[in-house]
């Protein structure tokens, strides 16, 4: 008779601990009665139920994750690129999302990746290579992430955002060498536009320093001649004052500088008449 006290009791604890659960931060639940959705939204903490009547379904309310594997897309100039992205989603509607796709997350992303494919090659075959690497990639993806949200409400998500992460060109190389050879001719008329500039800059540059020398070359010319004629002036000056001083003096220095310049010079000739006023202090001397 005692057993039936403890049974009953053990029923009881198993009754009480089947009517509670509990919805853990970062997580959303259901309750289905019948299989029907009787109550949504519960949020963290301690909850209860009719034991085998109702049961519990959890959701992960937090922000999830999609990684999509690269694959080819044609732009706008017929060109292959292969594009990789990831996606940013969550559970908003769990009601929706129960429905739509039983509350599998796996479901739920096989349902988004076809949708942004779909979405994100329209958007690349309508825009060149250029247009892809160079700006157009923070448009499309705002794009897809309106498009994404539109088509999939009947799933009870969010998308929340949504990235390329490479655009790479396809291995068989005849992109990446048509790409290749466009930069190559690119760099070289960049090159070619600054070797013009330099050897325009550096005829400047020469003219500039060749008036320079002429400036320099007339002016030095012009304070040489000033000079030597000061100079010239000068002695002759002194000159005149050593005249005046002693006339008799003067000629004789005269002469004798008049000796030097004639008469110097290996094996040197000079013919003469014995009476000329040229030989008048060698004569004398002698």
């Amino acid at each position: 008779m005692r057993t039936v006290p403890v049974v009953a009791l053990l029923v009881a604890l198993l009754v009480a601990a089947n009517s509670m659960f509990v919805v853990k931060e970062g997580q959303t639940a259901i309750l289905l009665q019948f299989g029907r959705i009787a109550r949504t939204g519960y949020d963290p903490g301690l909850h209860f139920r009719i034991p085998l009547v109702q049961q519990v379904q959890k959701f992960d309310k937090r922000v999830l994750s999609l990684d999509s594997a690269p694959e080819r897309y044609l732009t706008s100039e017929k060109k292959d690129v292969n594009i990789d992205f990831f996606v940013k989603w969550r559970i908003a509607d769990p009601a929706k999302f129960f429905v739509a796709v039983a509350g599998d997350e796996n479901n739920a992303q096989r349902l988004v990746v076809p949708i942004v494919k779909e979405g994100l090659r329209t958007a690349v075959n309508s825009r060149t290579l250029q247009e892809l690497v160079s700006g157009g990639r923070a448009d499309v993806t705002q794009h897809l992430v309106a498009d994404a949200n539109g088509k999939t409400q009947g799933l009870g998500i969010d998308v929340l955002d949504l990235r390329i992460k490479r655009i790479d060109l396809p291995e068989d190389g005849t992109v990446i060498g048509s790409v290749y050879e466009r930069m190559r001719s690119e760099r070289k008329k960049v090159a070619s536009q600054l070797r013009a500039e330099g050897e325009e800059a550096a005829r400047g540059i020469r003219a500039d320093a060749a008036r320079q020398v002429q400036v320099i070359t007339a002016e030095a010319y012009r304070d040489a001649q000033k000079t030597r004629g000061e100079g010239d002036a000068a002695a002759a000056q002194i000159y005149a004052g050593a005249y005046g001083r002693d006339p008799e003096f003067y000629a004789f220095y005269r002469s004798l500088e008049a000796y030097k310049q004639a008469l110097v010079g290996p094996g040197g000739t000079l013919v003469l008449d014995s009476k000329s006023e040229f030989l008048h202090y060698l004569q004398e001397s002698k």
